[in-house]
């Protein structure tokens, strides 16, 4: 078995074994689902648009071909590329690579505002299926509020109800880990608070003097 068949037997556990714990599977039919997730991002739109584009930052590896995230790159405008390469050294590029996989094409691109893809992400790159995945921002404060939507429809030979939650969890997962490129990190044990540490330093010079 070649290695993109052996990738696509784990996209297909990956997608069936998947968590579905906050599925937001919107809508259910004989033919094909819809998918919908939104969060708020303590960010504003630019910063969001330009995380986006670059799926190789929060891409997860579990959900690529070469189980590699890095091998990812996104062209944002109309029938730019989301694509994979398949490399064999670290430096090798589009030219010199074994090979590549597109997973979407851009079908509709507005600069910090909204992309939407065409394609069938994983095992349903297998199905005669379309898949539309529109990625919206809107601002919100000095926040932005960010939805993934992910329509899925045509024959497949997957039970519907049964690969839709899986589905609806790894684009959850997209999401989720696109937001936490803008959490603050969580200090570690043992460290003090900067404005801890801040007022123990006065009281320390307050008492020298």
């Amino acid at each position: 078995m070649g290695k993109l068949g052996f990738q696509s037997i784990l996209g297909i556990a990956a997608f069936c074994s998947a968590t579905a714990a906050n599925a937001e599977v919107t809508h259910l039919a004989d033919n094909g689902f819809t998918v919908q997730h939104q969060t708020v991002v303590s960010a504003d739109k630019e910063a969001v648009w330009s995380a986006m584009i670059a799926p190789s930052r929060y891409w997860n590896d579990d959900h690529s071909w070469t189980g590699n995230a890095e091998n990812f790159y996104l062209i944002p405008q109309a029938g730019g590329c989301f694509c994979e390469l398949i490399r064999t050294t670290s430096d090798d590029n589009i030219r010199s690579s074994d090979g590549s996989v597109q997973h979407m094409r851009v079908i509709y691109a507005r600069n910090n505002k909204m992309l939407r893809l065409s394609g069938a992400l994983g095992p349903l790159q297998e199905e005669a299926v379309t898949g539309t995945l529109t990625m919206q921002l809107q601002p919100q404060d000095d926040s932005t509020v960010v939805r993934f939507t992910y329509k899925v429809g045509g024959y497949m030979e997957f039970p519907i109800d049964q690969i839709a939650p899986g589905v609806d969890a790894v684009i959850g997962d997209q999401l989720a880990r696109l937001a936490a490129l803008f959490e603050e990190p969580e200090p570690a044990d043992g460290d003090v608070p900067a404005d801890e540490t801040d007022g123990e330093t006065a009281s320390v010079d307050a008492d020298e003097g």
